[in-house]
């Protein structure tokens, strides 16, 4: 391990062309679950930055240790850095990573010109309590490789504490409320067997966006960490294309 860091869950950058791509993982997970994609990517010709959040990648229990106002921070330090180096940023969140991404997106419209979405989890009745509860509430189970795929494996914490929680109720109140403010382009791709977001989370989401345009990409063989599924390649391709018309659109202007 590095600086506490397991093996795999690094942070991980790419050089490449003018339109850069910020990935953004789920809560309980990091950027394993996005290096395939971000390597494909790269590949192509992007630009590529996926952050850790502190906390995450590393022993469950430090999830329970930091505020969503870190995780935010992490996220918009590689924003800046990204942006830095390219012309356009286009963001990819993969559950809670969209939520983020998200917030991003309606602080900082300037620098963001489109949003890829991978089974957002943005809205959860579930943990309303934590942030006040959750002292009183134990740790409950991970949520971690909801994969169809036989052998994959994004190394997700194991367990989730109760006052991480609660950070991530809090971060989702805040995004509920952003959301009609948020202009940018955006592509949902949405499975149709997810075990940990909600039924019906991606219209309740297009429902309420500020943007005019909008897309559901239904992924019929994933489960919820899609970016390792069997669809992968579709959610691959399909960024690979919103990427490049919203950078192309960026770029006549």
């Amino acid at each position: 391990m590095t600086n506490g860091i397991r093996k795999g869950c690094e942070p991980f950058s790419f050089e490449g062309g003018p339109v850069g791509l910020l990935l953004l993982h789920g809560y309980t997970g990091n950027p394993a679950s996005l290096r395939r994609i971000g390597e494909w990517l790269a590949a192509r010709g992007h630009s590529v930055a996926c952050p850790l959040y502190p906390g995450h990648g590393r022993d469950w229990r430090d999830l329970g240790r930091h505020r969503w106002q870190e995780w935010l921070a992490e996220a918009e330090r590689a924003l800046r850095e990204l942006a830095g180096r390219v012309e356009s940023v286009v963001v990819l969140g993969l559950s809670f990573g969209a939520a983020v991404g998200l917030h991003l997106a309606a602080r900082h419209p300037d620098m963001i010109r489109g949003l890829a979405l991978v089974n957002p989890y943005v809205r959860d009745r579930r943990i309303l309590v934590a942030p006040f509860l959750w002292p009183v509430i134990p740790a409950r189970k991970g949520i971690g490789n909801d994969i169809s795929k036989p052998g994959e494996d994004e190394l997700p914490g194991e367990r989730m504490p109760a006052r991480g929680l609660g950070e991530v109720a809090k971060l989702l109140g805040l995004v509920k409320r952003e959301l009609p403010s948020i202009r940018q382009p955006v592509l949902v791709f949405e499975s149709a067997d997810d075990h940990v977001v909600p039924k019906g989370t991606a219209r309740w989401l297009l429902e309420r966006v500020g943007s005019e345009r909008k897309e559901i990409v239904a992924l019929p063989n994933s489960f919820h960490v899609a970016t390792l599924d069997h669809d992968a390649e579709l959610i691959f391709e399909r960024t690979h294309e919103f990427a490049e018309a919203v950078g192309a659109a960026h770029g006549a202007r």
